[in-house]
């Protein structure tokens, strides 16, 4: 049976939009392409107009109600990432920043902030065998941190300089992500 070339293109092009459409397969394919980006995206570092961060008043909660003031990360270098489970752009980084998380937890403060309830993000964590800590803002964000999409991450200075200033899926394990880490702790 021969099918015209055509035709053979039309039926390609409602297999991917059906495929795309369909929610069990979309969401790993939005996973699949937002990582590939990830690692062709360049990170911008904040090297000559560095914004500082206004004030640490701020409080996030833990799964065990726990309240962790963002005051206590003053004169530290902190990496702070806004995610959510159900978002493909923070699926797709986040082997990346387990990756980091795994070499510099004990060195800078790692916060990962959601507004999903805990039993949506427990079940996520143990999945994926991510092993950082998650926290909810118990409060209203700060203005400075205007969070428009997810995932959004800003990397501090021990001065409380923004850094790095990333919305999007990235590659938060790279060479330059690190060499700027290292560069931050001496």
């Amino acid at each position: 049976m021969n099918i015209p070339k055509p035709k053979i293109k039309h039926i390609v092009f409602l297999l991917v939009i059906a495929v795309l459409i369909i929610p069990q397969t979309r969401k790993p394919i939005q996973v699949l392409l937002h990582k590939a980006i990830s690692f062709i995206r360049p990170v911008s570092v904040n090297e000559e107009k560095l914004t500082k961060i206004p004030n640490y008043n701020w409080k996030l909660i833990d799964k065990d109600k726990a309240i962790f003031n963002f005051e206590d990360t003053k004169g530290k270098v902190v990496l702070i990432n806004f995610w959510a489970t159900w978002c493909p752009p923070c699926i797709a980084e986040m082997p990346s920043m387990q990756a980091l998380y795994n070499d510099y937890s004990d060195k800078i403060v790692f916060l990962f902030v959601t507004n999903d309830w805990f039993s949506k993000v427990d079940p996520f964590l143990e999945k994926n065998n991510y092993t950082f800590k998650v926290y909810r803002p118990a409060e209203a964000y700060p203005d400075f941190f205007n969070i428009p999409t997810i995932p959004r991450t800003f990397l501090i200075d021990k001065e409380g300089n923004v850094v790095i200033d990333e919305n999007g899926a990235v590659n938060w394990n790279s060479s330059k992500i690190r060499t700027t880490i290292d560069d931050l702790l001496k």
